[in-house]
């Protein structure tokens, strides 16, 4: 009836009539399961439960279009999943996975939600509702079904919601720096180092969340995010998007700039990732974000003086003494910074890549082109560098072999 006479466009007469039919449905599955217990009567209120959920479903997709409608089946899928958890009811956990399916589907065929009327006004338009509300509704849906069973509906909530949820900060990454052409067919250093960021900073709540709920879902999108984070930072970062490589010009000021976006700050994230490892990964996950992290605070530090001697543009040829000097002594100091971190943590990776700094340091000052300083540059930078290596190997000497104080019954009694 609805099709032949609504032909697919919204009709609240339609939805009204389905409304009905769910609070039917619904009073039924309530009279049974107050009633008592009887052969048959479980898959009957469960039957009667169904009912009520597609009519309510069908209500909206009467009453709703576009974006109103993926967001309220969203909701669904949070309600179900709280009525299964009040009733028991085994089939209405795959109805909330059916909900959740349905509206990764609807998201599939039309990511922008309402098509051209997205907007172009950054984080608040259509996305922050057709991806914001899902992704929430998703993350309550896994945590009241997993509190019954962690089963297959469950994971799949679970799952969904963090596709949803990087799907979300993905999209308005998209939106915001294309001016709301999410389409657009170029990934430029800022867009790249936020989804490096957003990537980042999910992978580590997802490793403190996972200790708690112990799930395969979550211990699965941690690793997986951080594998596609990683290769964003060595093959997007560190090379292909690399402004000392592609000669685009680096905006910002000499202090915080489009370098500190785009290394810093993952540099820093990945650094905290590395410490969490320590509670949740293997030594080789530690290992690879701890050298990860040094690979980026060394190309900020790189970067970072380029842009100070050079302006914005990064891939001119040639350097000036002062700026060969500079970064000697930039690494020397960052060698020296990893040495007391490692000290203080007590944590031999940090050290070693402390003296890996150094020697790279220290192979550049030999046999790159610092033999081409002249004057009082090229005398600064041997006695930088020979005053380094003194005072850690002064340090390591304390560290290693410490003076020992005799014991108190060794030292020799004197007559009086």
């Amino acid at each position: 009836l609805y099709y032949r006479i609504a032909v697919w466009e919204r009709s609240v007469p339609f939805a009204g009539i389905a409304v009905a039919l769910a609070a039917a449905f619904a009073y039924a599955t309530e009279m049974l399961s107050r009633r008592e217990a009887k052969p048959g009567s479980a898959s009957a209120a469960a039957i009667f439960a169904t009912g009520a959920i597609i009519s309510l479903a069908l209500a909206l997709t009467f009453a709703l279009q576009k974006g109103w409608l993926t967001v309220s089946l969203a909701l669904m899928a949070a309600g179900i999943a709280y009525v299964e958890s009040k009733r028991g009811l085994p089939f209405l956990r795959w109805l909330a996975a059916a909900a959740c399916v349905l509206v990764a589907v609807r998201v599939g065929y039309e990511p922008r939600i309402v098509g051209n009327d997205l907007g172009t006004t950054p984080i608040f338009n259509w996305l922050l509702w057709g991806y914001g509300v899902p992704a929430i509704s998703f993350w309550v849906a896994g945590w009241l079904l997993r509190k019954r069973k962690d089963d297959l509906p469950s994971r799949l909530a679970d799952s969904l919601a963090i596709v949803f949820t990087a799907l979300f900060f993905s999209m308005q990454i998209r939106h915001y720096i294309n001016g709301g052409d999410i389409y657009r067919n170029a990934v430029p250093l800022a867009e790249l180092a936020l989804h490096v960021i957003v990537g980042l900073a999910m992978t580590i709540g997802l490793e403190r969340t996972r200790m708690v709920t112990k799930n395969i879902v979550h211990d699965l999108g941690a690793l997986l995010i951080a594998a596609l984070s990683f290769c964003g930072i060595y093959f997007g970062l560190l090379l292909f998007e690399n402004p000392f490589f592609t000669g685009r010009l680096v905006a910002g000021s000499r202090t915080i700039n489009l370098v500190t976006l785009g290394y810093l700050l993952p540099a820093i994230l990945t650094g905290i990732l590395a410490v969490v490892y320590q509670k949740t990964r293997n030594e080789w996950w530690r290992g690879f974000a701890g050298i990860t992290a040094v690979v980026l605070a060394m190309a900020y530090l790189t970067l970072q003086v380029r842009f100070l001697f050079q302006g914005p543009r990064l891939d001119r040829f040639g350097a000036g003494d002062a700026e060969l000097y500079t970064y000697s002594a930039v690494w020397l100091v960052f060698s020296v910074l990893l040495l007391l971190i490692g000290i203080v943590r007590k944590s031999q990776a940090i050290r070693l890549a402390s003296a890996a700094v150094l020697l790279l340091t220290a192979a550049k000052l030999f046999f790159v082109r610092d033999w081409g300083l002249t004057g009082v540059w090229r005398a600064l930078s041997f006695v930088g560098l020979g005053a380094v290596l003194v005072g850690i190997g002064l340090l390591y000497q304390r560290l290693l072999f410490p003076k020992k104080t005799p014991p108190a019954d060794a030292i020799p009694q004197t007559e009086s």
